[in-house]
Order: C-alpha cells, then structure tokens, then sequence
C-alpha cells in the first residue's frame, strides 16, 4: 500500500515492530467517515453523493492501475477532512492482481456483506470489478441514506446481492436523474461484464450525469427552466402558405409582374433589420476578418516552470506525459502541505513555432485546482496570461487570446484540496 501516493488514499507513513507486535503509521484525517456522515445527514445532496463518489473511484483507479484491488470499499473506509477531500483507507484485505492469476481462493469469502460484489459473496475470482460494484453500492447509500439490501445476517445480505436486482434509486428518490440512477444500476451488475470496464468510465459517467441541464443538483437543488425565445415578428422565414392560398397557374402577365414587385418590397421590409448586421459580416468575411477555421495544434511538454523556486525539483522530466496522448500518464508537482507558499508553478509547453493557439483543453485526474493559461517567446519565461483563471476538472477548456507565440504554461495558482496535482493531458487548437 506505501506505493500509492495519491490525494484520495490514505499515505502509509512508516511500518515497524515494538514489543512483538508489528505497526503501520497512517496519515491523521482529521474529520469524519462517510459511514457517520451519511447516519448524521441522511441522503447526500446529488452534486456531494456524486463528487464523493469520483473521488473514490480515482482513488480506487489509482489502485488498480498499481495492481491492488481494495475488496473492502465501504464508507467506513472513506474518511473525509473536512476540506471537501476524500480519502480512501484501510486495504487491510487488499491483493495485488497478479497473485496467481486471481485474488481469492475459490470458496473464500472476504469482505463487507453490505456492499460485497456477487462473485466475492460467492468465493469466485475478485478483480478490479468487484471495487465497482461496491462503489456503486457505497453512492446508492449516499444517495438514498440506505443500503442495496438488506437482512439479518451476514448470509441473507450475501444472497441478496448474489440473486435481487438492484433496487431503483429513483425509486426512493425521484428527483436523482435517470442517467445517474442507471449508472448506479450498471455498475452494481451482477455480471461483471455488465458493469463500467474500468473507474476512469465510471467517474466519466458520473461526471456527464452532473453536466445534463436537467441534472437536479445544478443551482444548489433550485428549479431551473428553459425557455426557448419566442421568434420575433418579420424575422427568419416566412412559412409557405397553404396550397389553398397560392395563386393560380394561369394568372395574368401583368398580375404577376405586380404580386413580384410586391414580394420584393414586403421582402425588403422583411430582411430589413437584418441587412446591416449581414452586411457586416459579408465585409468582415471578404476582407479576412474571419480567419482560418481552428485546427489541433500538436503540443510537446519540455520543462517545468518554477520561477520562485528551486526551477528544477518539480518533475521536469515528466513534462512529456502531459502531451503524449495517455490519460494514463502524467505531470506532476511537488507535493505541498498547506499551500503552494508562492504565487504559482507550472508546465512549459512548445507549440514547435510560433503559433496563435485560440483554445486550450487540460485533463487531469486531481481536479479542483486553480490555473490559467501563459504565453511567451523563450521556454524559460517570462511569461504573461493570455487566458482567465479557472478551477480545473476532469477536462477543462480554457480560451485564449493574444498573439503568435511558441511556447505556453499551464500556470496553477491555487492546489485547491490537493497536496499536489496532475496534468494528465493538453490539447490545443490554432491557427
């Protein structure tokens, strides 16, 4: 476990021995566990339950990307700080992957009887899907303030899981949206195959059932309405008139010279409030005001920039994961405890030219920090904004302006929750 260093799992701190008993030195969160919030409050609000759950389940990724699977994910092992961070604990039954092809012998059972997977109640092989299940177990109770199923003991819970369907969050709660309840389904189903292939689709599911303007969570639980414009009189097309109405085929010449002059001017009168901005962009367009469309500009990571401290400790030579295409992959920086304790650090970009990038997309897998974008002419700065500043999720668009220039910073001011914070990959579009 000492080998996952992550902002959402408990960091091992030492392990020794003392008067024939052995110990671990854990991290001190000071707070509460998911369990005792969930008994103090009830239901979580949407937004809380569902960030919450992302946390884990990148924490619990994190795991299975070194090989570990938890097999005990629950709420009391889930303790929170107090800060909005959370932070996975206790791999006390926790296997690493590659033990002998599987994880448990056939015939033994491990685990909460709560939140235990149907092949872990089974004693069949436990993989990487059996913390998903659990995980989706662990949101149903966020959400509903209930466990999936229960029962007297250990046993009837077990069966449940191995047999029942899973209950309905809407069903206890309707206004949790339908795509957030069906991902609770999906990842809770009783065929492993069934259930999201890995945490990185199961926290981009939950993180779309966040972003939908129906989502109930948005605005604190307030109502929200859409409400289409009504179309302004003599705008746009005029609707056919029915075939009813439409002139004869063999009307008069000169009828019809005259109901021509007359659509020409009820036309004019029509278009005439458009004219000037059409006209405009007409201009605009045939003198180049336009511009090219937008195309992908291919970025490389080259350094890290540190100008107000050592400019070399913060993993300069991992610069190159941030712009190599893997999610997987990463730059990072140091780790800080109570703050960055200096106006920012970031990761230096090279456009390979100079180029007038207009868009820039960064993805990371410990959102919540703070950062905009920089832009200047020598891979060592200095540097000037060239974007506003945003708090970064998962992906985050930042737009930018200025002029041609070569190299670019994700710039972090603020780490927000984390003790420190990934890039996991930069985009951009220019021209």
């Amino acid at each position: 476990m000492a080998q996952l260093s992550h902002p959402n799992i408990v960091t091992v701190i030492d392990r020794g021995e003392q008067d024939g008993r052995q110990f671990i030195v854990f991290e001190y969160c000071d707070g509460e566990n998911l369990k005792e919030l969930i008994a103090r409050k009830g239901p979580l609000p949407v937004r809380e339950a569902v960030e919450v759950a992302l946390q884990i389940a990148r924490a619990l990724g994190f795991a299975h990307e070194h090989g570990l699977v938890h097999r005990d994910v629950k709420p009391q092992n889930v303790l929170l700080n107090g800060d909005g961070e959370t932070k996975v604990t206790d791999f006390g039954i926790a296997r690493s992957l590659d033990v002998h092809g599987g994880l448990t012998q056939t015939g033994t059972v491990m685990g909460t009887s709560d939140y235990i997977s149907p092949e872990q109640a089974r004693g069949s092989r436990v993989d990487a899907q059996s913390d998903i299940y659990s995980l989706g177990a662990v949101l149903y109770e966020m959400l509903t303030g209930e466990v999936p199923f229960t029962g007297d003991n250990f046993v009837a819970v077990a069966l449940r899981h191995i047999n029942e369907p899973v209950p309905s969050v809407r069903g206890r709660r309707p206004d949790v949206s339908p795509r957030l309840d069906a991902a609770v389904r999906r990842a809770m189903a009783k065929d492993p195959s069934d259930r999201f292939g890995s945490m990185d689709e199961l926290c981009a599911e939950l993180s779309a059932s966040l972003d939908e303007p129906d989502n109930p969570s948005w605005g604190a639980g307030a109502e929200t309405m859409v409400v289409a414009p009504q179309r302004r009189p003599g705008r746009g097309r005029r609707a056919p008139r029915p075939p009813a109405e439409r002139p004869s085929v063999w009307p008069l010449i000169m009828l019809l010279a005259g109901l021509a002059v007359l659509a020409g001017i009820l036309a004019a009168v029509f278009t005439f409030t458009d004219s000037t901005s059409t006209l405009t962009k007409l201009v605009h367009k045939a003198s180049g005001g336009g511009g090219a469309p937008a195309k992908p500009v291919r970025l490389s990571g080259i350094t890290s920039y540190d100008p107000e401290g050592d400019n070399g400790s913060e993993h300069s030579e991992d610069a190159r994961f941030a712009t190599d295409g893997d999610p997987g992959t990463y730059w990072t920086t140091e780790h800080y405890s109570g703050g960055l304790g200096k106006s920012g650090v970031g990761v230096v970009l090279d456009a390979s030219g100079t180029k007038k990038l207009t868009q820039m997309t960064v993805s990371s897998d410990t959102p919540g920090f703070r950062a905009r974008i920089q832009a200047g002419s020598s891979s060592g700065g200095p540097f000037a904004p060239i974007s506003d500043s945003k708090t970064v999720g998962d992906r985050t668009v930042f737009s930018l302006r200025g002029g041609r220039l070569q190299y670019y910073v994700v710039w972090i001011t603020s780490l927000g929750s984390n003790s420190s914070v990934h890039v996991t990959e930069v985009t951009a579009k220019g021209r």
